[in-house]
């Protein structure tokens, strides 16, 4: 799935992604960490997977979109 890099904070390596439809969706350091990024800038887009917890996804990778 393709998002965009919303936020990021780099000391604790989460953030938040849109999704195309613009819901906005939160990472934690263990899948940043996952894709072996080492920053992501707002705007970026990314790749994501993600796996339903509760009430909507749970990001589980962000990488960064490639061609």
């Amino acid at each position: 799935m393709q998002a965009t890099a919303y936020t990021y904070d780099p000391e604790t390596r989460s953030g938040q992604v849109l999704l195309d439809d613009g819901t906005p969706v939160p990472f934690d350091a263990a899948a940043f960490d996952r894709g072996g990024l080492r920053l992501l800038r707002p705007g970026q887009r990314v790749r994501i997977e993600t796996e339903s917890e509760g009430g909507g996804p749970r990001i589980t990778l962000v990488t960064l979109q490639t061609l």
